[in-house]
């Protein structure tokens, strides 16, 4: 089986279950008491808070370890703004944010900041968001989507300037280097460079205002209460220091393997869309979109085929909603497939997911080929009713018969499906059709699309 999906989990480090084991044995003990096996303890838990403050680049009296990389920035983001009310409430973040940063947000008056297609966001655009309440603003150091990375360094400079401070989720990254620029709080989280999950971090530079949320408590500064996980913090510095003496020499070669992915999937496989900043990107994170595919299908395929990847596509959502990376970026959502290669992935597990792939895509497709769409015709218009058909169904049916009006004419797809409202436009893009908009319709939304040739 080659595990692909590096970028939501990665393996545990060697170096991480080494240093866990041994931690068990020694680090068990209470490190507040004074008693000896409390100051082994103690040594073990400031021996770690010292490798991780190196490695993040902030002094150790400034980094608490957390119970997750969530938990770390919840507390980041609340503690800021609290320790800043005076200011006001006022919350800046991208539209491409983690979940857990959105969802921090939304207790307060907040501006998201958009991206172009590439994901990245404009440092100018930090400047237009800024008001004289702004308290926070948040910026992650790369995407966990789609790789690109964000100019957080400029983004930095520019709140610095105007006194925000700016609070980075480097959880993608961190394992990669230290997050350049004049950050004021940064967050990580273990899992993601190959430590033990349960275990976040969290650095607030010396001078930032910062009041802790919740009943006090007196561990880790009183910014994280709960008695240390000892053995599984052990465990994550030191998986962050090996992962760190080994990243300038993986990332060349994780590179060459997704620069590989990038450049043949759209030769193997037609209408693809590889989604994300083609430079400015993490070694292991390549994603691309697959029209008429069923991201959902397609990676069950994947699987049996034993890959393990992610996906960005509505079709994988519980709630069946877009990705609002994707739909932040205005590119293609349906049968979107995220490799992310972790350390030590081989060149030749990379050779057989592109062998692989193109029976798999083909496969989900003469799946879906089947639904033939209820045609109203009309003098120089088609109208086609995919009322609850979910993706990519209505872009199938929209390409089925976009050839049957003359040129200039129009197709309207009706639909209910939130996904069309990214995927036509997608489409059209790819097809080079022009898509005139949407329309209000008795169910759902009207997508009109005009043949252009």
């Amino acid at each position: 089986m080659s595990y692909f999906d590096a970028a939501s989990s990665a393996p545990l480090h060697p170096v991480a279950r080494q240093a866990l084991l041994a931690a068990l044995d020694e680090g068990w003990a209470d490190p507040s008491r004074l008693y000896r096996e409390g100051r082994r303890a103690r040594l073990l838990l400031d021996a770690a808070r010292e490798a991780a403050a190196e490695a993040v680049g902030c002094r150790p009296d400034e980094l608490v370890f957390t119970s997750s990389g969530t938990q770390a920035v919840h507390a980041g983001i609340a503690g800021a703004l609290a320790g800043r009310r005076r200011v006001g409430r006022h919350l800046i973040v991208s539209a491409v944010e983690h979940s857990s940063v959105l969802h921090s947000a939304e207790l307060f008056d907040v501006t998201e900041v958009p991206v172009g297609r590439t994901g990245a966001v404009s440092p100018q655009a930090y400047v237009d968001a800024l008001r004289p309440d702004t308290a926070l603003a948040c910026l992650q150091s790369a995407n966990h989507e789609v790789g690109t990375v964000q100019p957080v360094g400029e983004v930095a400079e520019v709140c610095r300037e105007a006194g925000v401070p700016l609070l980075v989720d480097a959880a993608q990254s961190l394992g990669w280097g230290p997050v350049e620029g004049p950050w004021s709080l940064l967050t990580g989280s273990a899992h993601k460079w190959g430590g033990p999950s349960g275990v976040g971090l969290l650095a607030v530079r010396k001078g930032v205002r910062f009041s802790p949320q919740g009943p006090a408590d007196e561990r880790e500064s009183g910014r994280a209460a709960g008695f240390e996980n000892l053995p599984a913090i052990v465990a994550a510095a030191a998986s962050l220091r090996a992962v760190r003496a080994e990243a300038a020499q993986e990332a060349v070669r994780l590179r060459e393997l997704t620069e590989r992915i990038r450049a043949r999937v759209p030769q193997l496989v037609a209408d693809v869309e590889v989604v994300g900043d083609p430079e400015r990107r993490l070694p292991g994170i390549v994603t691309f979109s697959c029209l008429y595919v069923d991201g959902e299908t397609l990676l069950h395929e994947l699987d049996r085929e034993g890959f393990s990847v992610s996906s960005g596509s509505s079709c994988t959502s519980s709630t069946l909603t877009p990705s609002h990376v994707l739909k932040a970026m205005g590119v293609l959502s349906e049968g979107n497939v995220r490799v992310s290669l972790p350390f030590g992935a081989v060149s030749e597990e990379v050779d057989r997911f592109l062998e692989v792939l193109p029976g798999a895509v083909a496969r989900v497709r003469e799946k879906l080929g089947a639904p033939t769409p209820a045609v109203v015709v009309g003098e120089d218009a088609l109208v086609v009713d995919a009322l609850g058909k979910r993706c990519p169904i209505p872009v199938i049916e929209l390409a089925k018969v976009i050839g049957d009006v003359p040129v200039g004419g129009t197709v309207r797809v009706l639909s209910d499906d939130e996904a069309a409202r990214l995927d036509i436009p997608a489409w059209c893009e790819m097809r080079e059709q022009e898509y005139v908009g949407e329309e209000p319709a008795d169910q759902g939304s009207a997508y009109v699309v005009r043949r252009v040739s």
